[in-house]
């Protein structure tokens, strides 16, 4: 395993498994900058959870052009720079959402999109993958109480989960010197039991260390 740049860990996973917070706490334990992608900002994203079909080509647009927007300047302020950055998504995200809900043409025309913005960005050299079982999903979703969040389809949440398992499972052979650590969402529950996160954190240490970078990661 070869690292030459910057620590740039991503944390990945359907909606409700615990991105967020898990980003926060490898933030906190390593001290590296974290990058939080914008939700509830995107207008679309209360209708789109209302009406997929209708609201999905502005709700993916709005997500990859701030997206973007935020990899430019991570990779501007902060890898550059030899500045570690945690992140609780990556751009690449974006093509599992769309593969599921646009239509064939809206698809076609987002995907050329996608490619010219994302043929330079910054790529994790890390991931954290997050799964869990839908009811575990459902039961984090309702506990966070987002508003924006009340109308996902229990059905979209699962094929969701299963579009990112196999898309983890091709980025793993496609991109085999980027190390992917899965995490089983049912099994650790890094918020509430600090062992979890311990377990996590662990993990996450032993795989930095395997690597060679210009930063030393501080705990």
């Amino acid at each position: 395993m070869d690292f030459s740049s910057t620590p740039f860990i991503t944390v990945e996973g359907p909606i409700g498994v615990g991105k967020t917070s898990l980003a926060k706490a490898i933030s906190n334990a390593f001290s590296y900058h974290i990058l939080k992608e914008i939700v509830d900002e995107n207008p679309f994203l209360g209708k789109f959870y209302e009406n997929i079909d209708e609201w999905s080509f502005q709700t993916e647009m709005f997500f990859l052009c701030n997206r973007y927007k935020q990899l430019e300047d991570i990779q501007s302020k902060y890898l550059s720079q030899n500045k570690p950055v945690v992140s609780d998504y990556h751009i690449f995200k974006n093509m599992i959402f769309a593969m599921r809900t646009l239509k064939p043409h809206q698809f076609n025309k987002y995907e050329e999109i996608y490619k010219i913005l994302t043929h330079d960005m910054p790529t994790p050299n890390v991931v954290v993958y997050l799964h869990a079982s839908l009811e575990t999903l459902l039961h984090r979703i309702q506990i966070r109480g987002r508003a924006i969040e009340k109308n996902i389809s229990p059905l979209y949440l699962e094929q969701l989960t299963l579009d990112y398992d196999q898309f983890m499972d091709e980025f793993q052979i496609q991109h085999p010197e980027i190390p992917v650590i899965r995490i089983d969402g049912d099994e650790l529950d890094f918020v509430k039991r600090p062992d979890d996160l311990n377990v996590i954190l662990s993990k996450l240490q032993t795989t930095l260390n395997e690597g060679v970078f210009n930063h030393e990661p501080a705990r």
